[in-house]
């Protein structure tokens, strides 16, 4: 086991406990003002400068001994709008809200980086930011970074995010993409209403978005290749105001998960040509507006590697590399077409603690908090050796 290790292992109570206060206080995203705070004074206490970034967004500078490069560091830190089942002593005190994406754990695993950083100013050239990114779950946040010229002159920008499918104790590295782009449609069906008696008079905007929601569901299963990955999923769909009248609108909205920008071009043609042609096959107009969530995240095989000896250097992590794909997404994708950066995975499942292994965005979600110091350890050796590669 490496030094940095033994040191953040003796941070693990403080972490554990930052961890459990952020879990207590989840924020939705471009709300977290009472995180923002939190960060900014523990920051204060490690003697740490740092400064707003958009209303919530928090970064931090670290200043080696010398002039040298710069790396970033990235953690997310907005809940989400998950009712909180879990019966521990941390649970949410905000009804509605809660840590199910285990973001409160990055930002415990960034703020230990940060102090372990702090004592070894005098050992690196360069600088080291930290961004404490708000509202990753609704694909904001990283944009305000990129505005205010956070990675301008950045040469490596690493993300991490806790994995409930891997066991603690272990780091995944997926080379290549990694997670999909991620779009937003909202299709609005403009139809006419009458009595259901008497349909013939009317355009059904509900009969019209059911007709979409399957068409949808072909264009998948018949309009592309069967061996790239791609999903249109449907969220939600609204219609009608009583039993007896043909409903006049409807909306449908879902999302698309794509992994090529040729892919996510034609899925958003396909889902508006479906959309408009059924509702035109039945006298009803559909208008489909999208919104652009995050592009896919792509991790360089350089960088994995890049990050896979940094996690080797920290002394009993199992590192688990190979070329997995999921459907998710993420935003950091914004921060990557900036800079060269890579995003891995922190095992944080105990399987003697079955709710460790739950799904994220769960209401019974929670982690292994023994993953706290070994994703600090990470966290802290990839800036150190990033700083020392590129400097070299």
């Amino acid at each position: 086991m490496s030094e940095l290790r033994r040191q953040l292992l003796g941070y693990a109570d403080h972490m554990t406990q930052l961890r459990r206060t952020f879990h207590e206080h989840p924020e939705r995203g471009l709300e977290e003002y009472w995180t923002a705070g939190a960060i900014e004074s523990e920051l204060d206490e490690l003697g740490i400068e740092h400064r707003r970034v958009g209303a919530t967004g928090v970064l931090g500078t670290i200043r080696g001994a010398n002039e040298g490069p710069t790396v970033a560091l990235r953690a997310d830190i907005d809940g989400l709008p998950v009712q909180e089942l879990n019966d521990v002593p941390y649970r949410s005190l905000n009804d509605g809200v809660m840590h199910a994406c285990g973001h409160d754990s990055h930002i415990a695993a960034l703020l230990g980086a940060a102090w372990a950083l702090m004592s070894r100013r005098q050992d690196f050239a360069g600088e080291i930011r930290l961004i404490f990114q708000p509202a990753e779950e609704i694909g904001r946040g990283a944009e305000d970074f990129v505005a205010a010229g956070v990675l301008s002159d950045v040469v490596r920008v690493l993300g991490l995010h806790a994995a409930s499918d891997l066991p603690t104790g272990t780091i995944g590295i997926s080379r290549g993409v990694s997670l999909a782009a991620v779009d937003l449609f909202d299709i609005d069906i403009q139809g006419k209403g009458a009595h259901v008696s008497r349909p013939h008079l009317g355009a059904d905007a509900l009969y019209v978005a059911s007709q979409i929601v399957v068409g949808l569901q072909a264009a998948v299963s018949r309009l592309s290749d069967p061996r790239v990955p791609y999903v249109v999923g449907i969220g939600t769909l609204s219609a009608g105001t009583t039993y007896n009248a043909v409903p006049e609108t409807a909306h449908i909205s879902g999302t698309t998960r794509t992994l090529s920008a040729e892919q996510r071009a034609r899925a958003r043609a396909d889902v508006t040509r479906i959309s408009k042609l059924c509702a035109e096959a039945y006298g009803a107009r559909a208008e489909v507006t999208w919104t652009d969530i995050t592009p896919a995240v792509v991790n360089p095989a350089e960088l994995c590697a890049e990050v896979a000896e940094s996690a080797n250097r920290l002394g009993g992590i199992r590192v688990v590399t190979g070329e997995s794909v999921s459907l998710g997404g993420d935003n950091f994708a914004e921060l990557q077409e900036q800079v060269p950066g890579v995003y891995v995975y922190l095992g944080t499942g105990d399987p003697n603690r079955p709710e460790t292994q739950n799904s994220h965005h769960n209401g019974n979600f929670d982690i292994d908090e023994a993953a706290l110091p070994i994703g600090a350890a990470l966290y802290a050796q990839y800036a150190l050796d990033a700083l020392a590669g590129v400097a070299r």
